[in-house]
Order: C-alpha cells, then structure tokens, then sequence
C-alpha cells in the first residue's frame, strides 16, 4: 500500500482533475467529504439524549455522592448538580425537593453546624463566619440566625482572647508598636470587630509598654 502511495506523482494527482467538474477545488471536496462523516458519524454515549427518567436518576445519583462526601447548601448543591451529566433545571429541582423531604438538605441546620465546627477549628469572628458561610451560598438570612445562635454561646470577646493566646504562644506579646501592629492586623484578618479589636490589643501593648497606645 505504501508503495501505491509513493507511485501518485504529481502527474497523476493532475490526472484527477479529469474526475471532477473544471474549477473544482479537490481539497475543499475532501475537506467537505471529511466534514459529512463527522456529521454523520452516530451520538457517542455522552452526547447522546438521555431517557428523562434515566437522567433524573443520574442527577439523583450525583447528588447522594456529593452529599455523602461533605454536607452542602441547597444553592451550592444546585450549582453542582446543573453542571452535571443529564442534568436539567426540572430534574434538578425535584431532586434537591426530594432530598429536603428527607432531611438531607436543610440550609439552617447546614450553617449552624458549619459555624460551630469552624469556630471548634480556631477562634474567628463573625465577620469571618459570615464570609464563609457567604461562600458556601448561605442566604443571608439563614446564615444571620445560624451565627445569633452560635455567638450566643461562644461570645465574640471569648473567641477574641483565644485568639490572642495563640498568638502569643507562637511569636511572643508585642513589644513594640510594630509588633502590636502586626497583631491588630491579624486580628481583624480572623474577622474580629475592629473596636475589639482595638480594645483588646490596646490593652495587651500597655501591659508591655504603659506608653504604648492604640496602632495606628
């Protein structure tokens, strides 16, 4: 065959043309042939349309595997789901219905343990806790009722002294403003209020320097 190949010479290929109508590109034919088998070529599996009863059930399916690895906001499961194989915004829908019914998807129950867990983890403030659970596609709402509950038996200003704690352990109380500088800033990066924090870092640099004030 390679040999039959390497016999076409340029003689021969100029020979086709008396196969094909005058002015006919034969490049722009094979490339059109070329073009009519892919167009023909049948579905492949992934692309092909799927049984409506059949793609609720893979939905379905996606949605336990997604649950079972970690717990997950109704809208952050929804945004998932729809990026899924079968996936429409009915069958979509009437899974995460299904799965509320069970008591599987439940936002408030989600952002109360979500935020209890987080400040178990290390001690935040709620600024930090409301961005969070901002992220994890909370509404507002739910996510304000579900952090009232939590700060309400871990109040801020205790999470606050944790917080200082720690840092103290690793690098030592401020010694100088910079220091204490370094330590109102990481302060309001845990997502503290920035009165308490002032109040509380105010506070531990005048134990060290009774001339030390506020960083400014």
């Amino acid at each position: 065959m390679s040999r039959l190949r390497g016999s076409v010479g340029k003689k021969d290929r100029a020979g086709y043309k008396d196969f094909v109508p005058n002015g006919t590109n034969i490049d722009h034919m094979r490339s059109r042939f070329n073009s009519s088998k892919r167009k023909n070529k049948p579905e492949s599996p992934s692309t092909a349309p799927i049984d409506p009863a059949k793609a609720r059930q893979l939905v379905f399916q996606r949605a336990a595997k997604l649950l079972a690895a970690r717990q997950r906001s109704v809208e952050e499961l929804r945004e998932k789901l729809m990026n899924g194989r079968g996936a429409t915004k009915s069958n979509v829908e009437e899974v995460i219905a299904r799965l509320s019914e069970y008591g599987y998807l439940d936002d408030a129950k989600f952002a109360q343990t979500y935020a209890s867990l987080r400040l178990r983890e290390r001690p935040i403030g709620r600024r930090r806790l409301q961005r969070d659970l901002w992220l994890k596609k909370v509404d507002k709402q739910t996510a304000e009722a579900a952090l009232d509950e939590v700060f309400e038996s871990t109040p801020e200003e205790d999470l606050i002294d944790r917080a200082i704690a720690k840092r103290v352990r690793l690098r030592g109380k401020p010694n100088s403003r910079e220091d204490a500088k370094k330590l109102f800033d990481h302060l309001l990066r845990q997502g503290f209020e920035f009165e308490l924090v002032s109040e509380k870092v105010r506070a531990l640099a005048r134990q060290a320097d009774p001339a030390t004030d506020e960083p400014g």
